[in-house]
């Protein structure tokens, strides 16, 4: 999704499920993250967003939230220095 995913849905335990995802969905979530994908070529039919599918095949919904999140800060990097 592009960004971080906080599970708090509050399930443990494993899962096993299929979420098929076609072609169309693939296009759209791309033109989504990068925002530069090709339109679908004409006669190709629409079809429902990947948050849609997650919401409507498993029952999950994705929330956009803000709040605290780790943050790794970098103050110098140097090359290695050859033995």
């Amino acid at each position: 999704m592009g960004r971080e995913v906080v599970d708090k849905t509050g399930l443990t335990g494993l899962y096993d499920f299929d979420l098929v995802v076609d072609i169309q969905t693939l296009i759209r979530l791309s033109a989504d993250i990068n925002g530069n994908a090709a339109p679908l070529p004409p006669g190709v039919p629409d079809v429902p967003a990947l948050m849609t599918q997650l919401q409507e095949d498993l029952g999950l919904k994705l929330d956009s939230l803000r709040g605290p999140g780790e943050v790794l800060v970098i103050d110098s990097a140097e090359l290695p220095i050859a033995d």
